[in-house]
């Protein structure tokens, strides 16, 4: 079985992506937001957030080295999405991607909560253009992890089935402290 972070890129790579604008809520160390730029083109672009500055930095640094010019990097909180983004983005974003813990090699006392959370997935619903696609893997093998992953699928589970499609790719049957993969596309 393909770790969770690579069936995501799988699946994006399934949809044409290039000249789109893309969202890493999440950026941590830049892998997702580095696939992103990829994934956008010179055309596109991709915008990071990350509420650590270290993620900001490591981010920007990663996607200097590698010569990406279509990546802006913000600092702030990803329940702050509609406020960090521009406004004329709203109902324009092609894919939005989360990986929901701590930063892999920052501060474990720093992670993602449900209540944020929650409030970034509602606000890259609004942001997501017709047929675009929202992944949430959620790492739940820290103190609130598996808790802030049921709380997003009981979340998404209600969305309405006429404007959402939801499906957990997560391999089933998962241990209590396995990763979770949530997509949410825009019908």
């Amino acid at each position: 079985m393909k770790p969770l972070t690579q069936q995501v890129h799988d699946l994006f790579r399934e949809i044409p992506l290039q000249g789109e604008t893309l969202i890493d809520a999440t950026a941590g160390n830049g892998h997702d937001t580095m696939f992103l730029a990829q994934c956008a083109g010179p055309d596109g672009n991709v915008i990071a957030i990350d509420i650590q500055q270290e993620a900001i930095d490591q981010t920007a640094r990663r996607i200097a080295e590698a010569g990406y010019e279509n990546v802006t990097c913000i600092k702030g909180s990803h329940a702050e999405m509609l406020h960090l983004v521009p406004e004329t983005l709203s109902g324009k974003v092609a894919a939005i991607t989360f990986n929901l813990g701590y930063l892999p090699g920052g501060s474990k006392a720093i992670i993602t909560q449900i209540d944020t959370t929650l409030r970034a997935v509602e606000a890259s619903l609004q942001l997501l253009k017709p047929n675009g696609i929202l992944s949430i893997l959620a790492y739940t093998g820290h103190p609130g992890g598996q808790e802030e992953a049921d709380a997003v699928f009981e979340f998404a589970s209600q969305l309405s089935k006429d404007n959402f499609k939801f499906q957990e790719l997560s391999p089933a049957p998962f241990a209590a402290d396995s990763p979770r993969l949530f997509v949410i596309e825009n019908i």
